[in-house]
């Protein structure tokens, strides 16, 4: 395998300006150790910054340049412009382009500024357990490792049904029965194969994938540009049809998520320091584009009614602009992207489960990884495992539960964030958002006012089952605790949590 590597030049600030983000990230000396008299207090224990050294393996590996990085940010959060369509369905042309322009502002943005602070301040893989366990202790650490790991794994269970659902349309044997459960089953397991020969294979991958899906709409884009009409884009919708806000925000909500979920991938990246916010800021630009222009293209250049626009119709758009070989292009594409979704959303559910066992909220067993490709073979099994029992599972109420209680996830991660500020006002950050506390505060809650609505619009069964969800976490903590007590279990003490945060220091 060859190593391509990215050389990042040393600024002293990434600007997120440029007329599109509006704010920039400092840099407060990189290689500046953090003092020691900033570690937390013996109620919240050591440091909880996790690193391959005190893993079971000491295989040297090679880890992600920027470039990958790029493309799995992009996997994890979109993997193109399928899904999209329901916000037209929801609210019609105008108000679709004006949500997927202004909302990476609201959302994504502060997310992404969120996630790149936190993300090289404490570089380990466990990510946002990491920051919420040195914010408010074990309990509210162990408490977003579940309630996040309950989302990726519901979510890397739609993409092996999403791949069948667009072969079946080529093939439709697989359309039901026996030969539809073993290709969704051996897809499942051969997608999780790949990801276990290791995440330098999965991020080249990422950017095979992004480039082949991306290409048929860069394509279509280019085709429609003569077939637009401006005056479509102005469109509140077709008279008669009543607008669905849940729909349209939950559809905002779940294309232009998840930015935070990479940071548990932190330990593999190379220099994350430097890498994470340049990343991270490609990403955010590569998505909302990747959203935008085939939007734009689409809604200027065919009139139809408002109710076909149900996921999928953008391949539909495609043979009515250019012709059949297009609208095969793109479900061709549609598939690779839901392979890469789930490569990217797998690696950060292994990931998250190796950290989680660094810090000792699981047993040590949970962090082993693989002689061969040192990838944490048993967080991707498990995760694999359990990604196999939700696909065969009726998916509209567990889907938005899952909405439900990553929302709740990030009211913490925003909590934890503005609290670490508080809390270490003197800690080196090699990047950190140039604003104070009352900044934070606000650029923050915007975004969690939107996750305050998706919540209230819920529907009844959505909260018993993400209630039943959070208890089934926190007794999952006490558990974890009860077999620390007695033994059953080895866990990481925090001799060796310490002894990895001093390395990463160093």
């Amino acid at each position: 395998m060859v190593q391509v590597q990215v050389l990042v030049p040393q600024h002293n600030s990434i600007s997120l300006s440029a007329g599109i983000m509006g704010l920039d990230i400092q840099s407060d000396q990189p290689n500046s150790p953090i003092p020691t008299d900033h570690r937390p207090p013996s109620s919240t224990g050591t440091l909880p910054t996790t690193n391959q050294s005190i893993t079971t393996s000491t295989t040297t590996h090679k880890k992600l340049t920027l470039i990958p990085l790029i493309f799995l940010i992009y996997f994890e959060v979109a993997g193109g412009p399928y899904g999209e369509e329901p916000a037209v369905k929801a609210a019609g042309p105008l108000l679709a382009i004006i949500g997927f322009l202004i909302f990476p502002f609201i959302w994504s943005i502060p997310e992404a500024l969120v996630t790149a602070e936190l993300s090289t301040t404490f570089p380990g893989n466990g990510g946002f357990v990491i920051w919420a366990h040195k914010a408010f202790g074990p309990f509210c650490g162990s408490l977003m490792g579940s309630w996040k790991y309950f989302t990726g794994v519901i979510n890397i269970a739609a993409f092996p049904i999403l791949c069948i659902d667009y072969m079946e349309k080529l093939f439709p044997i697989f359309s039901s029965g026996l030969p539809r459960t073993l290709a969704i089953l051996f897809s499942t397991l051969f997608l999780s194969f790949v990801n276990y020969t290791g995440l330098n294979i999965v991020g080249f991958a990422a950017i095979t994938l992004g480039i082949i899906s991306l290409f048929p709409f860069i394509l279509m884009s280019l085709i429609a540009i003569p077939q637009i009409r401006r005056h479509r884009w102005l469109s509140l919708g077709q008279k008669g049809v009543k607008k669905d806000w849940n729909l349209f925000f939950n559809t905002l909500f779940w294309n232009l998520n998840f930015w935070d979920t990479v940071s548990t991938m932190a330990g593999e990246v190379e220099n994350p320091k430097k890498t994470f916010p340049s990343a991270l800021f490609f990403s955010v630009i590569l998505t909302c584009l990747a959203y935008l222009i085939p939007l734009m293209a689409v809604t200027g250049a065919v009139s139809v009614d408002q109710n076909d626009w149900e996921s999928g119709f953008m391949a539909v758009a495609a043979e009515m602009i250019s012709g059949k070989w297009l609208k095969i292009w793109i479900e061709i594409g549609a598939v690779l992207s839901a392979v890469g979704l789930f490569e990217a959303q797998l690696s950060s559910c292994a990931y998250q489960v190796l950290g989680m066992a660094d810090l000792g909220f699981l047993p040590k067993v949970f962090g082993v990884r693989s002689k061969w490709f040192d990838t944490p073979w048993v967080g991707i099994l498990a995760s694999t495992l359990i990604t196999i029992g939700f696909s065969y599972m009726d998916f509209t109420n567990i889907v938005a539960s899952a909405n439900f209680i990553y929302s709740l996830g990030m009211l913490l991660e925003f909590a934890s964030f503005v609290w670490l500020r508080r809390k270490f006002p003197t800690l080196k950050r090699p990047y950190r958002v140039p604003l104070g506390i009352p900044g934070l505060v606000v650029m923050c809650l915007i975004p969690s006012a939107f996750l305050v609505l998706i919540m209230v619009i819920a529907t009844k069964i959505v909260f018993l089952v993400s209630g039943l969800m959070t208890v089934g976490a926190v007794l999952w903590y006490f558990l974890m605790n009860f077999c620390k007590s007695k033994k059953w279990f080895v866990f990481a003490n925090g001799d060796e949590t310490e002894a990895g945060n001093e390395y990463l220091q160093s």
